[in-house]
């Protein structure tokens, strides 16, 4: 098992994200706190709300870990949470220019995307886990690497990264949800699924004859991206984790979604 500490990731996947944005910066508006948002009295969060249990639909309302840790930010700054669901590599694009004002989705830390986006302090930890079918010969990580399996992965994740970078683009399919991912996977379209361990449970769980391998792929924490302009939302965005870090907040919603073993 590996961590994500001095990763290297895809030049081509920064070089997209830098084009992507030339040019097209909009301007923030100051709230009554003086923080500066997209829109005046709000805080718009980017978000894929396809990857439970951080986020996901119920009925038409988007629900999760990464929502309710929005919300109650949100109410910290005295701020009104409006969430836009969009393809999640398109999140950081938007972040950086000015569409949005926070991504939430997951979101890893990493060298890369720090070229683009500044972080808040991570709030949640997560575990990139490997399914395969249940009679699948593949038994655990270094397999999977070895072989000439391919591996199937939602577009523009750690997941997507490190797979590009640990086996080549020649290996990896990606897909736009990670539910696209699993259904190549039952159709035999792929080997495997390099995903979030949490949603893999939920995958897992919603399709016969698949299993995670006991070993985990790579150990990360999960952050909230913003604007490298807006270093006043940031330290407030921080200021209010650390608070609801401290009173317990974030260990609540965390267990609301996914209980203790034992």
């Amino acid at each position: 098992m590996k961590t994500i500490t001095g990763k290297l990731v895809s030049a081509l996947l920064t070089g997209a994200l830098i084009l992507g944005v030339a040019g097209c910066s909009k301007p923030a508006e100051a709230t009554e706190s003086g923080l500066k948002t997209v829109e005046s009295g709000k805080l718009v969060m980017a978000t894929n709300a396809f990857f439970p249990p951080y986020e996901y639909y119920e009925g038409d309302d988007i629900v999760g870990i990464d929502v309710e840790i929005a919300e109650a930010v949100a109410d910290k700054l005295g701020l009104e949470l409006v969430i836009e669901d969009t393809e999640f590599d398109s999140i950081i694009v938007g972040v950086q220019s000015g569409k949005y004002d926070i991504g939430c989705a997951g979101m890893t830390i990493t060298d890369e995307r720090l070229q683009s986006v500044n972080f808040t302090t991570p709030y949640a930890k997560g575990v990139q886990s490997i399914i395969v079918p249940e009679d699948s010969e593949i038994t655990d990580v270094d397999m999977l690497l070895a072989g000439d399996y391919i591996v199937g992965v939602q577009t523009g994740t750690t997941g997507d990264i490190y797979m590009q970078d640990d086996i080549g683009e020649a290996r990896v399919d990606r897909y736009q949800k990670g539910n696209d991912a699993i259904v190549a996977l039952t159709s035999g379209k792929v080997d495997a699924v390099v995903i979030d361990n949490e949603p893999a449970k939920a995958f897992v769980a919603a399709n016969e004859g698949l299993k995670i391998l006991d070993t985990a792929y790579v150990e990360e924490e999960y952050a909230m991206c913003i604007n490298k302009d807006n270093e006043e939302l940031l330290n407030a965005i921080n200021e209010a984790l650390a608070e609801l870090e401290k009173d317990g907040t974030i260990d609540a919603i965390v267990a609301k979604y996914i209980p203790a073993e034992g």
